[in-house]
């Protein structure tokens, strides 16, 4: 490491406890998607202490923090943090108030992009970077409760149901040349990714006939046995995947009535539509539907179904050398290399950013258990937070040193999908409609 790398790691060990500390809190305080008020205003007030302007409200509870913001023009990097949680009332550190739990290790990538604000924004750091610094905290990367999402589309405070797609739209990203990323994971150090899946969002309204569940049930139409038939044949469709395609649709029962004597006049589900490609995920979708419709129709109940736009499958990305020395040599160890071939089943918006300029993501471990299940443990803190937030400022500092030579090298060999955010948008909504029967 040469001095300027020396002097950030030392700059992060001595807010050690401070970086602690608030990746605790967060932890301890979790909330879900577009709801993640408290989160957002305390990432808003580090940032406030350090840097000159600080934007707030973006895509509802984002924050966008800038370094030199006079560099940007040679060159800009974002270092992006997620705020929210996955809703898991079970967890033993749930937030009693939200039920949202942190079984997803967001709260680390918070802790890490202060405790690299905390190194980078020194003056002495800040004058060796040749480009703009982002830290970026964007919400509702876990795409759940997709009714409450749904409202907040209608009512015009959004457009999507993810939050970096949401960024896209607003323009967060206009002034991005690159971007970080980090995720926590019980297997450990690692750099780089392959594909995921890619989704769209569905939820399949019922709609039957109350009647006195004892009394009269022949006067009635079961709503929530017809959506039992659509799960049925869903589950029938699943031998019609190719496996090579990682299809997943997993639905959720979110009303099946209102009260056990009466029969169910509407039964409401939830359900992602994941696919490797987007033609897997369409295939899928158009099987979805059909198993819904005919479980409606074989009982004479009708039926809405919403598909709102979800993630595109995230693209892979290789890690420069120059970074994975770096990485080495702070962590003590070598880090695993995620070959392009890998493809996980799950998703992220990471993807969606993916599709319009590259996004170099790392891996720190200090966990156990399962990620979103009750088992996860934050187990070392040191690897978690601290590990993590000298990766984020480490890797800034190499991509931005020497006129931003490495970021402009990774920008200029990568080959975006989309020219524009305009172009995304209108392939995103392609996969926007409501059908009724």
């Amino acid at each position: 490491m040469n001095t300027v790398e020396k002097r950030i790691v030392e700059l992060i060990d001595k807010n050690r406890d401070t970086i602690i500390e608030f990746g605790r809190d967060i932890f301890h305080h979790a909330e879900l998607g577009y709801k993640e008020f408290r989160t957002s205003e305390k990432f808003k007030n580090v940032l406030a202490e350090h840097l000159k302007r600080v934007d707030d409200g973006l895509a509802i509870t984002g924050v966008k923090g800038y370094l030199n913001e006079e560099k940007k023009d040679n060159f800009s990097l974002a270092l992006i943090g997620e705020l929210d949680a996955l809703k898991i009332p079970a967890y033993p550190f749930a937030n009693p108030e939200t039920g949202g739990a942190h079984c997803c290790g967001h709260h680390a990538q918070l802790a890490g992009v202060v405790g690299a604000l905390l190194a980078l924004s020194d003056e002495e750091v800040a004058k060796e970077l040749d480009g703009q610094v982002v830290f970026l905290a964007a919400p509702a990367e876990e795409y759940g409760e997709a009714e409450f999402k749904n409202e907040l589309i209608a009512s015009g405070k959004i457009a999507y149901g993810g939050g970096k797609c949401e960024l896209i739209r607003e323009g967060a990203f206009d002034d991005v040349d690159v971007a970080l990323a980090h995720h926590i994971s019980p297997a450990g150090l690692s750099v780089g990714n392959g594909s995921s899946n890619g989704f769209v969002a569905k939820v399949i309204r019922i709609k039957g006939k109350a009647s006195h569940a004892a009394g009269a049930p022949h006067e009635g139409i079961n709503a929530l046995d017809a959506a039992a038939l659509g799960l049925q044949a869903l589950a029938f469709n699943n031998k019609t995947f190719r496996d090579e395609d990682s299809v997943r649709v997993h639905p959720i029962l979110t009303k099946g009535g209102d009260l056990v004597n009466v029969t169910p006049e509407e039964a409401v589900l939830e359900t992602l539509v994941r696919g490797k490609t987007k033609e897997a995920f369409s295939d899928a979708a158009v099987k979805t539907d059909r198993s819904f419709k005919a479980g409606a129709l074989a009982l004479g109940a009708g039926y809405r179904i919403e598909t709102a736009p979800g993630y595109l499958p995230s693209l892979p990305q290789s890690f420069p050398d120059e970074l994975v020395e770096v990485i080495a040599e702070a962590a003590g160890e070598q880090p695993k290399i995620t070959p392009p071939t890998a493809h996980g089943a799950g998703s992220t918006d990471v993807g969606d950013v993916q599709h319009l300029l590259p996004v170099l993501t790392f891996h720190t471990g200090g966990v156990s258990g399962g990620l979103h299940q009750t088992s996860f443990s934050v187990d070392d803190e040191e690897k978690a937070y601290i590990l993590t937030a000298k990766l984020f400022a480490l890797s800034a500092y190499r991509l931005l040193k020497d006129g931003a030579a490495l970021g402009k090298q990774v920008k200029g060999s990568y080959k975006p999908v989309f020219n524009n955010k305009e172009e995304y948008i209108e392939f995103l909504d392609k996969f926007r409609s409501v059908e009724e029967g």
